[in-house]
């Protein structure tokens, strides 16, 4: 069993690459050094199933037989980079408006990663919610699963309901034990 230190001062990096089917991807730490090893696991122990190229990483590592390995993830913030026309039909809106929306639940229908875009199902509608890679990839993920449980906050678009956030599932309890009574 593997025992965490949080003693151990965390590293700031950034995501190299990720591969959900391989399973692993490396951080480049701020500091330099050797590639760091991100395993599905750790992730998943944070919440997430996947983490966009070129995000910003928070991690405690360890030194092993094989190099450097993330062992705990503390915080990812999404990649910077240009705004497609996808995100520019959202930035066209009221910021604190969408970051208001509800979180709601849903479960990942499919999600193509080569297409760009997926859908997901929010529980006890009938109605898809469309997932354009470009609002995952600002959420700070890189692919979805099907099945896959997520929270979802969902506008009405010019063609149905669309997503403009793709967060964790488990967002939606620490939002919820956020909330003033």
């Amino acid at each position: 069993m593997q025992t965490y230190d949080a003693d151990r001062p965390a590293l700031q990096g950034q995501v190299k690459w990720f591969d959900p089917a391989k399973g692993f991807g490396f951080v480049i730490a701020d500091s330099g050094g050797p590639d760091i090893l991100l395993h599905a696991n750790v992730l998943r122990n944070f919440g997430q199933s996947s983490v966009a190229d070129g995000s910003r990483i928070e991690l405690r590592v360890q030194q092993t037989d094989r190099g450097m390995q993330a062992t705990e993830v503390i915080a990812i913030a999404p990649p910077a980079g240009p705004v497609n026309a996808v995100l520019a039909d959202l930035a066209e809106l009221d910021p604190d408006m969408l970051a208001s929306r509800p979180l709601e639940p849903a479960r990942v229908k499919w999600f193509d990663k080569g297409k760009g875009f997926g859908f997901a199902n929010v529980f006890g509608l009938g109605d898809d919610v469309f997932i354009h890679v470009e609002v995952l990839r600002k959420s700070g993920l890189a692919d979805l699963m099907p099945g896959e449980a997520v929270c979802l906050r969902v506008i009405d678009g010019k063609r149905g309901r669309m997503a403009t956030e793709v967060l964790p599932w488990d967002s939606a309890l620490s939002e919820e034990g956020s909330e003033e009574p």
